[in-house]
């Protein structure tokens, strides 16, 4: 959306500062958003946000050379070379902008949370969306509280519908996010332990995550996964309409005769048959969210059967190649016990010499950290994983649990860091041999993976 300098004043209360040359620019068009000073573009409205490490006030200079139409400061800033919006907080000014945008946009707006599989999600909605209207969504996972306002302000002044996700630490984020974003349609994948450390239990996490259905309208529509008890549970405080959807449990989207393979899935809802490319039982629910939502824009599922065929993982996200005579299942991008057991289960069912999973340790996992590393690796052992390693921390403890299930000393090993779990890998690794890559985002195993490749 393109605004005037005049109106982000307007709508962020903020004082227009300027010398005598850059007066009268109130009517200078804002043609983006930016906070980083490298990747301002001509036209942009740069936002000096203070950080924990930086100051973007110390890179104004370079926003003006590289073309911004203006900067919202909180501080006076000498030889600034172009006009300032001087603000108490650029970050409360860069919510109450998007905020306002949303508003004068006023078109659907579909949110999307949960601990495991939002990204995925709100890329299969917006997909689907896609083929009777013009939609925007999240770029990537920017979705806090400088992500997701960003990602209002970047809406196309054309779209018809919006797709946004929402992420959390500690309770009242999502509260505020929904404040900003007001969405029409609330989606929740699933409750986990992604992020407890900043919680006494998962009820905790639940209770967080319900925040977005609390914020709906009463108008609004309520999406919610049946096969997770905690989610189900949401329904009974929102005031409007809820749609669940599910493959285990009675759901208005559910999928039968369900067939996960190797390299993909198939199942069936309301008598279509889908097929994908996507594959463990956690896929199949994402593309179920997906159709529950596009019911409520009237495509019906009969008409995203092609959508479904064609969708491919994202990056790091369950990608698949073959190294060596190896297959190699990426799924470095991050990690929370329910997706690493989900991805275990869809390494159990590939066709393989050996199953070989390389898994990072999940952080975030406060107090809870030492039990559920040790779950999953007594998880990891019970699925017939034949080599479980290690990277990094508490996954020592997974390693050890392993052992206890049932590996031999041989067959599961911990490393202190990925790039000696590659260099192990690659001499270990065989032609016909499975390899999954898994683990939080900090504990990069990725390395693993490049290093093993080498």
């Amino acid at each position: 959306m393109e605004f005037t300098v005049a109106q982000v004043q307007k709508a962020t209360g903020a004082q227009l500062l300027g010398n005598s040359r850059h007066m009268g620019s109130a009517e200078t068009r804002v043609r983006g958003w930016s906070i980083d000073s490298r990747t301002v573009n001509e036209g942009d409205l740069f936002f000096a946000i203070k950080g924990e490490h930086f100051d973007g006030h110390s890179f104004l200079g370079v926003a003006f050379e590289r073309g911004a139409s203006a900067a919202v400061v909180s501080t006076t800033a000498a030889n600034a070379f172009g006009p300032l919006l001087e603000v108490a907080d650029t970050i409360d000014a860069l919510q109450r902008l998007a905020r306002w945008a949303r508003e004068e946009w006023n078109r659907p707006l579909v949110a999307v949370t949960g601990s495991a599989g939002k990204t995925t999600t709100k890329d299969i909605i917006a997909d689907f969306l896609s083929v009777r209207l013009r939609v925007a969504k999240t770029i990537g996972n920017l979705n806090n509280h400088i992500g997701l306002p960003l990602s209002l302000l970047r809406i196309p002044a054309d779209a018809e519908a919006g797709v946004f996700e929402m992420g959390m630490n500690h309770a009242g984020e999502i509260r505020h996010l929904a404040c900003i974003a007001q969405p029409q349609f609330g989606v929740i994948t699933n409750v986990g332990y992604a992020h407890v450390e900043s919680f006494d239990s998962i009820d905790g996490v639940a209770a967080a995550k319900r925040e977005l259905i609390e914020a709906l309208p009463a108008d609004g529509v309520a999406i919610l996964n049946a096969d997770d008890a905690r989610v189900l549970r949401f329904r009974d405080v929102h005031r409007g309409r809820t749609i669940t959807y599910g493959i285990s449990r009675a759901a208005d989207i559910l999928a039968e005769e369900v067939s996960i393979g190797a390299s993909s899935s198939a199942f069936t809802v309301r008598g279509v048959r889908f097929e994908t490319r996507l594959t463990g039982r956690h896929a199949v629910s994402n593309i179920l969210a997906g159709l529950a939502v596009a019911t409520l824009f009237d495509i019906a599922p009969s008409e995203l059967v092609n959508n479904v065929a064609q969708l491919a993982p994202g990056k790091m996200r369950g990608e698949r190649h073959e190294w060596r005579g190896a297959t190699v299942l990426d799924d470095c991008y991050n990690s929370n016990p329910e997706a690493a057991r989900s991805m275990i289960d869809v390494l159990k069912a590939e066709p393989a010499r050996r199953r070989i999973a390389v898994l990072g340790e999940m952080l975030e996992l406060g107090h809870m950290a030492e039990a559920l590393h040790r779950d999953l690796g007594r998880h990891a052992a019970d699925s017939g994983v034949d080599v479980l390693i290690g990277v990094q921390g508490v996954s020592r403890l997974m390693v050890e649990e392993a052992r206890r299930a049932g590996l031999d000393n041989h067959a599961a090993m911990f490393f202190e860091d990925p790039e000696s779990a590659g260099e192990f890998l690659r001499d270990f690794a065989r032609p016909g041999d499975a390899i999954l890559f898994k683990g939080s985002r900090g504990t990069h195993v990725e390395r693993a993976l490049a290093t093993m490749e080498i």
